[in-house]
């Protein structure tokens, strides 16, 4: 099986292929005041005229690693009006070095970013504790898988235009590895059954409001079969 935390970066990748143009818009800005102790102080000046009160620092994204890119633009959005001062204040270095590259973020790409961030964060957060080392987390994925299903359905129907696209792609995704019950690891649920502060009542509500009637009452019997079959296998032994 997959590791569940992949799939969710799988996810999320396809969902941020529209966001790419606001995305390195961004990362060019961040890039650029990070590139020298001069500009960083330049604009530290600027974040201080805007009293913008935060102990954040910038930091820049590794591009093939969504939750970086997350947090990137998460630390970026407070400094907001910082960077729309360093635009008017810095000579024109700034707009001539970023417009040889993406360009300068205008506000509609400080607005596309702000939009898809709380939805990047259900994601972010979901990772994190999938990917925890230190700790089981079999149990915990259904839960996740739920609640990130119903969000996803939710900004299907979202009046914001850029939500509605990625929620789409998102979904495309996300059914291409849970919409065939066949292949599901049918661990995932069993480890749930098997936690008793969720157990079988948990297991068939997920199972029904994520699946249509024909494949949620298969999908329960292939689970009770295998839970009989594991207690038949126990009992011999």
């Amino acid at each position: 099986m997959r590791c569940a935390a992949h799939l969710l970066n799988l996810t999320v990748k396809d969902g941020l292929k529209d966001c790419e143009d606001s995305i390195k818009k961004i990362r060019g800005a961040v890039k650029f005041v990070r590139s020298s102790p001069a500009r960083l102080q330049k604009f530290k000046n600027c974040v201080n005229q805007e009293q913008i009160e935060s102990k954040r620092q910038l930091c820049l994204d590794v591009e093939t690693r969504w939750n970086s890119t997350y947090l990137m633009l998460d630390y970026a959005m407070v400094f907001r009006k910082a960077f729309d001062l360093l635009e008017n204040s810095d000579g024109g270095k700034y707009i001539a070095e970023l417009t040889k590259q993406a360009g300068v973020p205008v506000d509609y790409d400080w607005d596309h970013a702000s939009s898809f961030l709380p939805f990047l964060k259900i994601f972010y957060d979901a990772t994190l504790r999938l990917s925890g080392s230190l700790y089981s987390t079999s149990n915990e994925y259904l839960l996740e898988l739920v609640a990130i299903s119903k969000m996803i359905k939710r900004k299907c129907e979202s009046s914001n235009s850029g939500e509605r696209l990625m929620a789409y792609k998102m979904k495309k995704k996300h059914d291409k590895y849970w919409d065939n019950v066949d292949n599901i690891n049918l661990m995932l649920y069993i480890a749930v059954v098997l936690d008793p502060r969720r157990k079988m009542f948990y297991v068939k509500w997920a199972i029904d409001d994520q699946y249509d009637l024909d494949k949620a009452s298969k999908l329960y019997g292939m689970v009770s079969d295998a839970l009989t079959s594991l207690y038949e296998h126990y009992a011999s032994s």
